[in-house]
């Protein structure tokens, strides 16, 4: 494999490069480049000035070096000084050359000029009213303008991805951003080497498979075994970071950026954490349970090995569509609005959650104990755990039981998530106590709620507003404020709901029917 390192060229001093063509550009200086190529992508990392001879013993590699030929003999010209001179340079590592006219030389020896288009060697002419300190303090500022947009870029390329890690499906977000942030595309591989997720521009199978063969360099096989590698192909720069969990990163980018390496060892760090086993020897742990119940042995003896304690929760959840994201990041819109304070349609979850995600959501509750289950996810939670509502996810908590009671505890848990999505709540626990809900078969509750609510079918307004007036136990003011609009119009609002109901709304009897009603609809 051409061209792989792992670990950084030691001949590439620590500072960002300045464009060559920057420092050309600068007007205060009137450089100008009269040999070598002109290539826009040649860097210098700063300048030194020298007089001597041979300048290789005190150069550290990318340096534009300036001379005002002080040290040129008067016969030069006739002899190979010259290429001697700029071939030492060109060993050395300089990026260019840059001569000051006067007080020694008038004009640039033409030797000089000829000897840096031999060895492609940019020579830059410096007039006699700009100093060298000028030329390397021009440097140094363009060096500071590039390392603050350095640490400008890997900032916000930080903060996005962390607001990635803490979506409801963290591991394709964060792959998603960093791709984003680098301009190129990423992948995630699994400890076995199969590719789990991507993200980004799909590069050309070749350059895909020289990634994978990359991701085998930094798998773990031993002692030695490097944490990143890079590589060159097909003009596309390729990276693979390896993760303490075993999954490795790969990362394909059209060139090398500053502040790539620090970008993507953040995304390794926050991938490993939403990668990782959150208890030690749990996965022992689940095999050793497996093979003991496929032995024939009970629920009751194999639950020990799987987590602490005696009882269980069983958790249920489910991804918020689209729009349940929008009521969480506080849209105003109208339609929005509308569903913020819990008006119909239902939820509706076009895809069910992928693994990596169902898996950050156990590994955040606790428990490793997961199963995707259609659209939903299953958790076993220990009850030593206590289950929190979640960003981006719908709960239903059953109540903590025994080993023995989990097929039980699993209805509770669905019943309670169907409950949760009904009535947008981010988590219901089942309750011990029977609800009114329980007691009223689901085809008869909801026929009952379309006939009574039926003569406000067509005013969606009328019904937001009654949902709101009643969970707020009939507060004009904070109905007003919750609804956005004036207290009188929530008045006459309200004035007209009694009328076309043709019931009276002071009665507590009808409140409770038509809210009731209103959570069954």
């Amino acid at each position: 494999m051409e061209r792989t390192h792992t670990m950084p060229d030691p001949a590439v001093p620590p500072t960002p490069p300045v464009p060559l063509a920057a420092l050309l550009a600068r007007e205060d200086l009137a450089l100008r480049q009269i040999a070598g190529p002109s290539d826009p992508s040649l860097v210098v990392h700063w300048a030194h000035t020298s007089e001597m001879a041979d300048p290789y013993p005190y150069l550290l590699g990318g340096e534009l070096l300036l001379t005002a030929g002080v040290h040129i003999p008067d016969a030069a010209g006739s002899g190979t000084y010259f290429d001697d001179y700029v071939s030492r340079i060109v060993a050395a590592g300089g990026a260019a050359l840059g001569f000051g006219l006067a007080p020694v030389h008038d004009t640039v020896p033409r030797a000089l000029v000829a000897a840096c288009e031999a060895y492609d060697l940019p020579l830059v002419e410096v007039p006699p009213g700009t100093t060298f300190s000028a030329v390397a303090r021009a440097v140094w500022q363009l060096m500071a303008q590039a390392r603050l947009a350095e640490l400008r870029r890997v900032t916000e390329a930080q903060q996005s991805l962390a607001a990635a890690a803490a979506r409801p499906d963290p591991v394709p977000s964060v792959l998603r951003q960093l791709a984003q942030r680098m301009g190129g595309w990423t992948a995630l591989y699994g400890p076995e080497g199969a590719e789990i997720a991507s993200a980004g521009r799909e590069p050309q199978a070749p350059v895909r498979g020289s990634l994978a063969e990359l991701t085998e360099v930094v798998r773990p096989s031993g002692p030695g075994t490097p944490t990143s590698a890079t590589h060159a192909t097909a003009g596309i720069h390729l990276a693979a970071y390896t993760l303490s969990t075993g999954f490795v990163l790969g990362v394909a980018t059209p060139a090398r950026e500053p502040g790539d390496h620090t970008i993507a060892s953040v995304a390794t760090v926050l991938l490993t954490l939403l990668t990782g086993e959150q208890h030690s020897g749990s996965g022992a742990a689940r095999n050793a349970a497996l093979v003991r119940l496929l032995m024939g042995s009970s629920p009751e003896e194999v639950t020990p090995l799987l987590g602490r304690g005696d009882t269980w929760f069983v958790v249920d959840a489910c991804l918020n569509d689209q729009r349940d994201h929008a009521n969480l990041l506080g849209a105003r819109d109208p339609a929005d609005m509308r569903l913020r304070r819990g008006a119909r349609p239902a939820p509706t979850h076009p895809h069910p959650p992928d693994l990596l995600a169902a898996t950050a959501l156990g590994a955040t509750l606790g428990s490793t104990l997961i199963d995707p289950v259609g659209e939903n996810v299953r958790i076993l939670l220990p009850t030593t755990q206590e289950p929190e509502p979640q960003p981006g996810w719908t709960l239903g908590v059953s109540a903590p039981v025994p080993a023995h009671q989990l097929p039980a505890a699993a209805a509770q848990a669905s019943r309670a998530l169907a409950r949760a999505r009904a009535t947008r709540t981010p988590l219901v626990r089942h309750s011990t106590r029977p609800a009114l809900d329980d007691l009223i078969p689901a085809e008869e509750a909801h026929a009952h709620a379309r006939a009574l609510l039926g003569p406000l079918a067509e005013h969606p307004a009328l019904v937001d507003t009654l949902r709101t007036w009643l969970s707020l136990h009939g507060s004009w003011d904070r109905t007003a404020v919750a609804l956005a609009v004036h207290r009188n119009t929530v008045r006459q609002r309200i004035a007209r709901c009694a009328a076309l109901l043709g019931a009276e709304l002071d009665d507590p009897d009808v409140r409770m029917e038509l809210w009731f009603a209103l959570r069954q609809e």
